[in-house]
């Protein structure tokens, strides 16, 4: 688990892997059902080293969590294209993070209230004009299933992050293609 497969696209700077967590706006959440995966996207927050997500307490994805918390959170951003004279070197501007850990319940008002702030502060900034309230955040339901909503917490175990960054001058552009 520990070996990246091309090490110079390794990322270690623990700021710039924070950074990029803190913005990306969707990541998929691996489980293992049984014998089998099961992955899903996900809305999350990435804040003080440790990842947050919610959703409804009725579905798979809280059964396949509670027999297994063993989880696997990717979260990619594609830059575009890198073009080569080369066909075969053609590649990818890219950076991905995985992060491994187990997924927790959260019961705690005080730590779910801040993760469903900061879920707010993310994904709809400025929108509300006042800060969640306890009482709110303890009633909250699922809009879809009408269930109570559960807060899930990854302590990171381990993390791994690679990229490619943007080449400049050789990222393709349809536009530059002459049209017969």
């Amino acid at each position: 688990m520990d070996k990246v497969r091309y090490k110079v696209r390794e990322v270690l700077d623990k700021n710039k892997i924070d950074a990029f967590l803190q913005q990306a706006r969707i990541g998929h959440l691996g489980m293992v059902d049984g014998h089998l995966p099961y992955v899903v996207p996900l809305n999350f927050v990435w804040t003080n080293g440790v990842l947050y997500f919610h959703g409804a307490t009725g579905g798979r994805r809280n059964q396949v969590m509670e027999e297994n918390p063993e989880v696997c959170f990717t979260v990619c951003d594609e830059y575009g294209t890198i073009t080569n004279p080369v066909p075969a070197k053609t590649d990818t501007a890219y950076m991905s993070v995985m992060v491994f850990g187990k997924a927790q319940p959260i019961f705690d008002l005080d730590e779910a209230t801040h993760m469903l702030q900061e879920m707010i502060n993310k994904y709809v900034p400025g929108y509300y004009n006042r800060p969640l309230s306890q009482q709110h955040v303890d009633k909250y339901r699922s809009a879809i299933f009408g269930g109570p909503v559960q807060v899930y917490r990854i302590d990171p175990q381990h993390i791994t992050a690679k990229e490619n960054p943007i080449a400049l001058g050789e990222m393709f552009n349809i536009e530059k293609i002459p049209h017969t």
